[in-house]
């Protein structure tokens, strides 16, 4: 077993986040995914832009850093919510990270719908998505999958998003001790 003999290390703290959501379609509301407006024929049924793209986003940020979720932060029943851009909420969460000594190193999206189809759109979501969490689009994934017409995405009611997140420790390097009673030059 490799045993660490430096008088001291640098721990670097990563933290992981997994967020969900799911609207219903509704034909009265436009489609926003990612914060990118959608040509559909209808949009996500919901209290704010009902982007459930962005919040997932907020969840896993949320999540990662062990501050609740979005429903705790904007709840549906508050009126300020009311057809807010859910960019706001992503923003927050990314507020609160930083306030807590954390930066969004990556994250990942997957977008499951039977329709509109997202290719079209993937590009515009990845750049707004990293312009919000301040990376470079490249650390953002975006993917759009079917659900093989199979249970309620299938008969196409509504769409799902599942995202993931990566934050480090922004100055928040540790030394810690090294092996006991040894010393190095």
């Amino acid at each position: 077993m490799y045993e660490d003999k430096r008088p001291c290390k640098l721990i670097s703290m990563l933290r992981i986040g997994i967020g969900y959501d799911s609207h219903r379609f509704s034909p009265q509301r436009t489609m926003w995914l990612g914060g990118v407006r959608i040509e559909s024929e209808q949009g996500l049924a919901g209290h704010s832009d009902a982007d459930a793209a962005l919040h997932a986003l907020t969840d896993a940020i949320l999540g990662a850093i062990g501050a609740g979720d979005i429903g705790e932060l904007f709840p549906d029943t508050d009126p300020r919510w009311h057809g807010q851009a859910s960019s706001l909420f992503v923003e927050r969460a990314v507020e609160l990270a930083s306030e807590k000594g954390f930066g969004v190193i990556n994250c990942d999206l997957t977008i499951i719908t039977e329709r509109p189809t997202l290719g079209p759109y993937k590009a515009e979501i990845r750049k707004n998505i990293a312009r919000l969490v301040g990376i470079s689009d490249d650390r953002v994934g975006v993917k759009a999958k079917t659900n093989e017409g199979l249970g309620w995405i299938g008969r196409g009611e509504g769409l799902a998003v599942i995202a993931a997140v990566l934050l480090e420790g922004k100055n928040q390097l540790k030394k810690t001790p090294g092996p006991k009673g040894k010393r190095s030059r």
